[in-house]
């Protein structure tokens, strides 16, 4: 079951699970997913996470034995405005989804975790036995939902896989599936809807933090090889039943914003207008990987690992968009 199935990174995931040979049921409740964007390969059952009524026929009638969670709001800077919707939608969902799992006796859990559980990081790259202290609703919405998969693996015959992204971009290469919410805040999809004309600029939240150029530094990840992980994350929980994993996703390098943005110019010889701004309400200044540790436990080497590649992806997606009229 792949909760979120129809959002930008649930629809990538379904894709890897079933070209990996999987059979998939997509939960979604289709408020900012879309089901064009869930594969026909897939069944698609349309309610939310909390409906633990709907949640449990879809658990018992597809005999799912792992969940993979997506579902939820992930704009930080909505949650510093709007922390109880982030705490309804990530924690108090999640639990309702947790445990509808523990009853029906799904054995295995891989949830859609962050990098922002780190806060302000005290090192750079961040590790997973660094310091969690979110400095947003967001982060802290995500880091209950961890806390709670621990009780509760420790509690009960299920064991998960926490992973946590760094900033996802890109689209699948074969042009089946991307980004494709209106007003996303994701830096790569503002610049290529920028490039293309959709929008007349990009923002750059904060000049003047600690950086190389002032501008913020991201470690971006490309969301095909994210996919891969959760593919690989599930057949490590059904290979080692007893062991639980939190592990980081991202390259391990960064850039910063304006690095990407002049990438963008590179890649689509289009000069982006820049719009200097104040930093947002919860941003760190830097956030990069350590993740020697996924790179250790799960069979999971990444394939796009490059920037230009990962804009280019982005680009042919947004242009696909437009063909379609959406």
């Amino acid at each position: 079951m792949v909760t979120g199935g129809a959002g930008y990174i649930g629809s990538h995931a379904v894709l890897a699970l079933l070209d990996a040979g999987h059979e998939v049921v997509v939960v979604d409740n289709l408020v900012t997913g879309f089901d064009w964007a869930v594969d026909d390969r897939a069944t698609l059952v349309q309610c939310d996470v909390a409906d633990e009524g709907r949640v449990r026929a879809a658990i018992r009638g597809h005999n799912v034995d792992a969940i993979l969670h997506f579902a939820g709001s992930v704009v930080v800077p909505e949650s510093v405005s709007d922390p109880l919707k982030y705490y309804r939608n990530n924690t108090a969902a999640s639990r309702s989804l947790i445990e509808s799992a523990v009853v029906e006796g799904v054995k295995h859990f891989i949830f859609s975790s962050t990098a922002a559980t780190y806060g302000t990081p005290v090192r750079t790259p961040v590790a997973e036995g660094d310091p969690t202290v979110p400095i947003n609703p967001y982060g802290m919405s995500k880091l209950m939902t961890e806390v709670m998969l621990r009780d509760v693996a420790a509690a009960h015959p299920i064991n998960f896989c926490a992973l946590r992204y760094f900033n996802v971009a890109g689209a699948d290469p074969q042009g089946r599936s991307g980004q494709s919410t209106a007003g996303a805040t994701h830096l790569i999809k503002v610049a290529v809807e920028a490039a293309t004309g959709r929008r007349s600029h990009v923002s750059v939240f904060g000049t003047d933090f600690d950086t190389r150029d002032g501008t913020g530094v991201r470690d971006y990840i490309h969301v095909t090889d994210l996919a891969a992980a959760h593919v690989a994350a599930l057949d490590l929980l059904r290979a080692k039943p007893t062991e639980s994993h939190t592990l980081n996703c991202g390259y391990g390098r960064g850039f910063s914003v304006a690095e990407v943005l002049d990438a963008v110019d590179r890649v689509t010889n289009v000069t982006i207008e820049r719009k200097l701004e104040g930093r947002r309400a919860g941003d760190p200044a830097e956030l990069i990987s350590d993740n020697r540790a996924i790179m250790a436990t799960v069979d999971w080497t990444p394939k796009h690992d490059d920037l230009n590649g990962i804009i280019t992806d982005a680009l042919a997606w947004e242009r696909k968009l437009a063909e379609m009229g959406r």
